[in-house]
């Protein structure tokens, strides 16, 4: 096989994969590697909202990823300490509906979509060990095949991608900046379950209750999946579920939402016997400088924000539609003397797509209580229908932040009004 590329790939799962893709599309060759092999899970919170459906429709997979028996929902039931928020998401791009996706299947479908491009060359079970640097510049990479006999292969390229996640090896060698970086306050458990019944038409339910949290999403297999969330610094429910994660998770949900319908429906739920359950002790909501010369970050790799939002699949297929918009403004054999203006640009754009959601996400890493302006707000929401769609727009980027403070300023001078 050949030994040089104009861009390696590290890391196959969205990011990756949709970066492969897009660039083949543009006639660079591409080396994609994995330390994994596909199809395989992963600990995420797999769900994408309308707007990257439709990036995923654009890119020829949509139709496959509805073929893996995942629901489609338009419904959110979102209550923040005793204020509902119950409404429909708005539709973007002729797209009305959320997919809560299993990452065994998405990620599999979008590596096999890029591996069957010209141009794109794929490794699986590619662990990288090191970067090649040359004069200050990253020319390539080494590693070992896990089913090789030992020895190290080097490949080089004009650019190398780290698209190896939250705790990118990419991104350690390359010497990335750490720019912004708020530790979570919470641990994380993440398990599925089958016979869970919801009310109504399938939807999205989030529950915050001082500080504990709760999400459930339909997802795969005719599963949901429930996450659930409480302090770091609670002893007391950190050793319960180091002792039983399961009876962790039921009796939190027990305790911390007996006041809701979740606790009665989740009681008779059962947890898949074939899937373990995941846990998360403390994480970093952080942004890094995305490129240097001779290498970028693509996904968690460049940014990591609080899980609660779900926004994490949606900045890796976006971000791999702007590295690819970026870089395909010159020939792989130009980007040497463009390092500079490309990584202002690629920094400048992904900031400004994506940092109003990563300080939401902020808001909910922390174990604040809620200002009581905040809580009035949340209220006055609840109660209209304009302002509930204007919220939930904020989750599929077709409203911004700005807009929803827009909708409560009105709803506030109503009320002053009366």
């Amino acid at each position: 096989m050949d030994k040089s590329y104009d861009v390696i790939v590290v890391g196959a799962r969205i990011a990756g994969s949709s970066l492969a893709y897009l660039m083949a599309k543009e006639g660079y060759k591409v080396l994609l590697l994995d330390r994994g092999t596909f199809p395989s899970d992963t600990l995420s919170t797999h769900n994408i909202y309308s707007n990257s459906l439709g990036m995923l429709r654009d890119m020829g997979v949509l139709d496959a990823l509805l073929q893996t028996n995942t629901k489609i929902y338009r419904r959110a039931h979102i209550d923040f300490d005793g204020a509902v928020i119950d409404g429909l998401f708005p539709e973007t791009d002729g797209i009305r509906g959320c997919l809560c996706i299993r990452r065994k299947y998405i990620d599999h479908i979008l590596f096999e979509n890029a591996k069957a491009q010209t141009g794109v060359t794929t490794i699986e079970g590619f662990r990288v060990t090191s970067l090649i640097e040359e004069g200050g510049i990253i020319s390539g990479v080494v590693g070992k095949r896990k089913d090789g006999e030992g020895e190290d292969e080097k490949f080089t390229a004009r650019l190398v991608v780290g698209a190896d996640g939250r705790m990118s090896k990419v991104r350690e060698w390359a010497g990335s900046e750490r720019k912004i970086v708020v530790p979570t306050d919470f641990a994380s458990y993440v398990a599925y379950v089958r016979g869970f019944e919801q009310e109504g038409e399938s939807h999205v339910e989030f529950y915050k209750n001082q500080d504990k949290l709760a999400i459930v999403f339909p997802t795969s297999d005719r599963l949901h999946v429930v996450g659930v969330m409480f302090p770091l610094v609670d002893s007391a429910w950190m050793e319960r579920f180091k002792s039983n994660p399961a009876n962790g998770i039921q009796d939190l949900i027990e305790e911390g939402f007996a006041h809701t319908t979740l606790a009665d429906r989740f009681r008779v739920a059962e947890f898949a016997e074939s899937e373990s359950i995941k846990g998360l002790h403390g994480y970093d909501n952080d942004w890094y400088v995305g490129m240097g010369q001779g290498w970028a970050l693509l996904g968690d790799a460049l940014t990591f924000k609080d899980p609660a939002i779900g926004q994490g699949m949606h900045d890796a297929i976006y971000g791999a539609h702007m590295l690819t918009e970026i870089l395909s403004q010159f020939e792989a054999d130009e980007w040497q003397t463009k390092w500079e203006a490309m990584s202002g640009v690629y920094q400048s754009a992904m900031e400004a797509k994506l940092m109003s959601r990563f300080w939401m996400g902020c808001q909910f890493t922390q174990n604040k209580p809620v200002p009581p302006e905040v809580a009035a707000a949340y209220h006055l929401v609840a109660k209209d229908e304009r302002a509930k769609e204007t919220f939930l727009g904020m989750y599929n980027y077709s409203t911004e932040p700005e807009d929803l403070q827009a909708e409560i300023e009105r709803l506030v001078a109503g009320v002053g009004a009366k």
